[in-house]
């Protein structure tokens, strides 16, 4: 029996049931998602009080949810609630008849819990050492301030999209009036917070009505590659997207792409909250967080740690363990590479700045690991998964340079992978990304047969040609042999003939 974990969210706008399951490598790994919209915040009335249909609603949505952990056989099931259970004063009796109905204990999370789990989900799966995280519910709204991965500042503000849509809107689409009056509401309570005035660092935004104005904008643009986490806009990103949703109607509005049609009514606010947010901070960037509070309990409870000390070297693990990819082999190979790069430098056969060399060294852990599917159309297989999958520590642009190196075949089939992509690289960015690519499939030839006999290598320049000597413990004839076949790619663009040079040491 596999160990599986599970975590229902009660939140004011959807409650949801998250699986987790343990691979053979010890990593938990989402296996169910399951949603329903119950918009508890709607059936709390003026008083604060949960309605007898409210109480219903959650009841038979835990329920539900119970049929699929008991199918599941889940031990382990955490049950939190967020805004519209912790607002309501008969909150006592809400929790004792979900727990004399159901399997579950519900544990209502302060507004200080609720935003350092936010935090939490944020610093462990970006490479965002200082920002301000915000995260939208229907009754509430969570902002944070962290610093060097440290939390400095929380606040939660009483409203949320539900909320500000009750208060502010009459109709399913806001009149400019309406939007208006929210907006200056909205203004006013951020600018109450001196510690989010002209911040000017990134805002990364976690939950749905987040995930759902980058779906628009992703779709908008018609976005080459999958994914949302680490996604970056700007403010005339934002206020794109809100002049797009301003001009539809509602019925328009719910067939839009990228919205969740429960969510039509309510993105107009949420997305009036983002800009005002990022005026007031005076953001350097918006970024959104696929993980969230679910995720930020999740690190809490199952791992050992609440920080990771390295997210980057978290995804490089999970990627090794996904993939079956030999470590000792990609330590070998950094270390030829290092060698080289030093040299290449010392030259001045190629201008390599430190960023290059950190790319190469990552693209080094993931090489042509696309052979795990296939190993003809290893390339193509490495720079998809790559490009495509969610990379926590990752932005995507840095994500697609790490497809692009680590799939490098030749300059044909780069140019094909690099085709939707013209617009995020200059001219001397592709050459590089070249170079890179073409020098780790030079290196890793050196290493075909996984037995580190290359020991040191060292460059000589005479005239217009590069002699490359290898020296080698063991027999190196099958590492020549591919040695040649690949230098090529590095000719190309280095414009120099390399001539290679094996030699034996005792």
């Amino acid at each position: 029996m596999k160990e599986k974990y599970g975590i229902i969210d009660i939140g004011s706008n959807t409650m949801r049931l998250v699986i987790y399951e343990r691979n053979q490598s010890g990593r938990l790994k989402e296996t169910e998602n399951v949603k329903y919209a119950a918009r508890l915040r709607n059936y709390l009335t003026e008083d604060d009080v949960l309605t007898e249909e409210g109480i219903r609603v959650l009841l038979e949505t835990l329920l539900t949810f119970q049929d699929i952990t008991r199918h599941h056989q889940i031990q382990h099931v955490k049950c939190v609630a967020t805004a519209a259970i912790r607002q309501a004063k008969n909150q006592k009796e809400i929790i004792k008849l979900a727990e004399e109905t159901t399997d579950f204990q519900i544990r209502v999370l302060s507004e200080y819990e609720e935003a350092y789990h936010g935090f939490l989900a944020v610093v462990n799966s970006t490479s965002i050492t200082e920002g301000i995280t915000i995260d939208i519910g229907g009754g509430s709204t969570e902002l944070t301030y962290y610093k060097d991965r440290q939390l400095i500042e929380y606040y939660s503000f009483p409203f949320g999209a539900l909320s500000l849509k009750q208060k502010f809107i009459a109709g399913n689409v806001p009149t400019q009036e309406e939007l208006k009056k929210l907006s200056s509401y909205v203004t006013e309570q951020f600018q109450s917070l001196p510690w989010l005035c002209s911040k000017k660092v990134p805002i990364i935004a976690i939950g749905g009505s987040a995930r759902n104005l980058v779906q628009i904008h992703q779709s908008l643009k018609n976005y080459p590659i999958a994914g949302v986490h680490q996604y970056e806009m700007n403010l005339n990103d934002i206020v794109e997207v809100r002049r797009l949703l301003t001009s539809l109607t509602f019925e328009q509005i719910q067939k839009l792409e990228g919205l969740s049609k429960d969510r039509s009514d309510i993105i107009i606010p949420a997305v009036e909250v983002f800009k005002v947010l990022y005026e007031t901070v005076n953001a350097a960037s918006f970024v959104l967080s696929r993980k969230g509070l679910r995720d930020g309990i999740f690190y809490e409870e199952f791992f050992g740690t609440p920080i990771f000390p390295n997210v980057l070297e978290e995804s490089f693990f999970e990627l090794a363990e996904d993939y079956n990819i030999n470590l000792d082999h990609v330590r070998h190979v950094n270390r030829l590479l290092i060698q080289l790069v030093e040299q290449i430098r010392y030259l001045n056969l190629y201008s390599l700045k430190n960023e290059d060399m950190r790319d190469l060294k990552r693209a080094a852990y993931v090489f042509y690991l696309g052979q795990y599917i296939d190993e003809e159309s290893s390339s193509q297989h490495t720079f998809y998964i790559l490009a495509n999958r969610t990379i926590d520590g990752l932005m995507h642009k840095e994500r697609l340079k790490l497809a692009l190196i680590a799939s490098y075949k030749n300059k044909t089939v780069f140019k094909q992978y690099i085709e939707p992509f013209q617009s995020w690289f200059t001219r001397d960015e592709q050459k590089t990304l070249r170079f890179l690519g073409a020098l780790l499939k030079f290196v890793y030839s050196l290493d075909k047969t996984k037995r580190n006999i290359v020991h040191f290598v060292h460059l000589e320049k005479k005239n217009n040609t590069v002699i490359v000597h290898v020296f080698c413990r063991g027999n190196w004839k099958a590492e020549e042999y591919q040695a040649e076949k690949n230098k090529k790619h590095l000719e190309k663009v280095l414009k120099r003939k390399i001539e290679l040079r094996f030699h034996s040491i005792g």
